[in-house]
C-alpha cells in the first residue's frame, strides 16, 4: 500500500473539518474558506492507494510564526505509523517555509502533551472549552457596534495586539462568514475590543473575545449571545485570565474539555489578560 501526502483544495479541507466533527472537536461550519485563505499551502492531506486516512494544517501567518491543527488520523489507521510520517513530512515542509528563528504553536489534547514536549514543544497555557446555555434574556449593549462599521486596518491593528502575526487574510473572510456576527467597541476612535460568534455543528463558539477590561468583554459577550438566540454558546478560555472564575460564576459555564497550548521555539509575549476566548484551537 502507497502512502502519499500532499497539499489539499480548498473543497478538500471540508474533509478535515468533517473529521474533526467526528472527533467532537465542532468546528464551525463555514471555516473552510477562511481556513485556507490563511495559507493555501497549509493544508496537507495523507492518501493510502488514493484513500483520505490523515490530515494536518500548518498555517503560516509570517515567516516568524505558524500554526499547527487539524492532526487527525482516521481511527482505523492509528497505530500503523502512518501519523508519525505525516507529521513528520509536515514538519519538514513547515520549517522549510519559517525563518530559522520562527515560533510555532499548537493547542494539543492533553493526552499527546507529552509528545509533542519530546518534539521540542513547551506548553504556555490551557485553553478550556466551556459552554454557555441562554435563556434568551440577553441583551445587546447600545455601545457595543457592529464591527464592519470600522475600516479593516482598525482591526488588523488591534488584533495584531493579541496574536503573535498579523493575519489580514485569514480575518477578512473570518468576519463575512454566514450564520456569524462580529461587534466591537470604540473608544477614542480606537477600537479596545471585539468579538465573534459563528455557527459551529453544534450550537455557537465565540471566536475570539479579545478586550482591554472585563466590562468590555462582557458587554461585546452580551452582544454575541444575542446572535445564538437559546443554542448553547461554546468559548475556549485561557485557565490562567485573572477573570476565569468571575466569567464562570456570571455566565455559569460549564468546563467541557481542556488542551494545553503549546510553543516550539520562542514563547510569543501577549497578553492574556486581554484574551477572554480564543478565536480557533485548529488555527491560534
Amino acid at each position: 500500500m502507497t502512502l502519499k501526502i500532499r497539499s489539499m483544495t480548498l473543497a478538500e479541507v471540508q474533509i478535515a473539518l468533517n473529521w474533526a466533527a467526528q472527533e467532537g472537536w465542532n468546528p464551525g461550519l463555514y471555516d473552510a474558506e477562511p481556513f485556507y485563505k490563511a495559507d493555501p499551502d497549509g493544508f496537507l492531506l495523507a492518501e493510502l492507494d488514493e484513500q483520505p486516512i490523515g490530515c494536518i494544517s500548518v498555517v503560516r501567518y509570517s515567516q516568524k510564526f505558524g500554526f499547527i491543527g487539524l492532526y487527525i488520523v482516521q481511527p482505523e489507521w492509528r497505530g500503523k505509523g502512518y501519523g508519525l510520517k505525516l507529521w513528520q513530512t509536515a514538519w519538514q515542509q513547515f520549517v522549510s517555509r519559517l525563518d530559522a528563528d520562527a515560533s510555532i504553536g499548537l493547542d494539543g489534547v492533553l493526552a499527546r502533551e507529552a509528545t509533542y514536549r519530546q518534539a521540542g514543544f513547551v506548553p504556555a497555557y490551557r485553553h478550556v472549552r466551556h459552554l454557555h446555555q441562554p435563556d434568551g434574556s440577553a441583551q445587546h449593549p447600545d455601545w457595543v457596534i457592529p464591527l464592519n462599521q470600522l475600516p479593516l486596518a482598525e482591526i488588523l491593528r488591534y488584533d495584531a495586539e493579541l496574536f503573535p502575526a498579523s493575519r489580514s487574510q485569514f480575518l477578512e473572510s473570518w468576519l463575512q462568514m454566514p450564520e456569524s456576527a462580529a461587534y466591537g467597541v470604540v473608544e477614542q476612535n480606537r477600537l479596545v475590543g471585539y468579538g465573534v460568534i459563528r455557527r459551529c455543528v453544534q450550537g455557537f463558539k465565540v471566536c475570539p473575545l479579545f478586550s482591554d477590561s472585563l466590562e468590555i468583554a462582557e458587554a461585546i459577550l452580551q452582544a454575541l449571545i444575542v446572535k445564538a438566540g437559546t443554542e448553547p454558546v461554546f468559548i475556549d478560555i485561557p485557565d490562567v485570565h485573572p477573570a476565569l472564575t468571575s466569567l464562570k460564576q456570571r455566565y455559569a459555564l460549564e468546563p467541557m474539555f481542556t488542551c494545553v497550548r503549546m510553543y516550539w521555539g520562542q514563547v510569543p509575549t501577549l497578553p492574556v489578560d486581554r484574551i477572554f476566548g480564543a478565536t480557533t484551537l485548529e488555527l491560534g
